[in-house]
């Protein structure tokens, strides 16, 4: 049995308006003021809330259980013991994996009317689902997730994506490694991905390529499969920087390497967590691969 129930929450839209407006009022009224639709806002925070309340009333039935916010999964220590459930948007699982080491992950989603759900197979848990999770009667599937190893000993992982570039909107200058081959490049940076993070940044590319070629372009991979993705945003030809490395799969005998040539500006970030980054100017290097650790997420819940 799990010993403890965490649930990691995300704040709602009408949440981190307060934050910045210092009240609903404030908010109100500048949102009004610009023609914005204050009671869709309303009404959001108010599912959310309706929902958190009915976890609430679950959670009493475990023996130990904690409501944490999102931003305080860096420095949470989880154990084995924990059952851990993300109460949010899809985002929120994708954050919550890269700390959880391999413990299940219980998406549940709040308001199924406005969020997608992919990583969310739950909209309601009930006192006998509980009483099921809490005893391990689920099933599971264990999915691929990246690593970013820097040459400083810096280490990110990412659950859908990484991206290597600038900072701005300037050009990313570096040169890139990839089975045996070599070159300089200049583009807008470079996207990495996992299986079940292709349906993300990566299906932009998809749409991109497929849009300008007229024919259907699929860039994909199955997230249990042991393989990531990786293609260059905007690269472009000059004297100095060549575009021949443009797309590949990354696997546990084919790394990818990158080495910065920017002065200034340039990063690595996971997830879209463009504030959680790592620095990545000239003189650093990162070698993207397949991660150890897996994400872990619950699926169903056993008859």
């Amino acid at each position: 049995m799990f010993e403890q129930v965490i649930v990691v929450r995300s704040k709602t839209y009408l949440e981190t308006l307060i934050e910045r407006f210092n009240s609903k009022a404030q908010a109100k009224f500048y949102l009004e003021r610009s023609g914005r639709d204050f009671s869709s806002i309303e009404r959001e925070h108010e599912i959310y809330h309706s929902s958190l309340k009915q976890l609430k009333s679950i959670l009493q039935l475990a023996e130990k259980s904690k409501i944490i916010d999102r931003s305080f999964l860096p420095s949470y220590i989880f154990t084995n013991k924990d059952l851990i459930i993300g109460f949010g948007q899809d985002g929120l699982i994708a954050n919550i994996a890269k700390y959880v080491n391999g413990q299940p992950i219980v998406g549940l989603n709040p308001n199924p009317e406005i969020f997608d759900g992919i990583l969310l197979p739950f909209n309601k848990i009930n006192k006998t689902s509980f009483k099921k999770l809490i005893n391990k009667d689920f099933n599971s599937r264990k999915v691929v997730m990246a690593k970013a190893a820097f040459n400083d000993g810096q280490e990110l992982l990412a659950f859908n994506d990484f991206f290597i570039g600038p900072k701005s909107h300037t050009s990313a200058r570096y040169k890139i490694n990839f089975k045996g081959k070599s070159e300089s490049q200049s583009s807008s940076g470079v996207i990495i991905c996992t299986g079940i993070g292709s349906t993300g940044w990566m299906s932009s590319i998809n749409n991109m390529v497929s849009g300008i070629s007229g024919n259907d372009c699929e860039l994909s991979a199955k997230p249990e499969k042991e393989k990531l993705l990786f293609a260059i945003r905007e690269p472009f030809n000059s004297k100095t920087s060549t575009s021949h490395i443009c797309f590949g799969e990354i696997t546990n005998s084919s790394p990818l390497r990158i080495d910065s040539n920017m002065v200034e500006n340039g990063i690595v970030f996971s997830d879209g967590i463009e504030s959680d980054f790592v620095p990545f100017n000239i003189g650093t290097s990162v070698e993207l691969s397949i991660a150890e650790q897996k994400a872990n997420l619950v699926v169903d819940i056993l008859r």
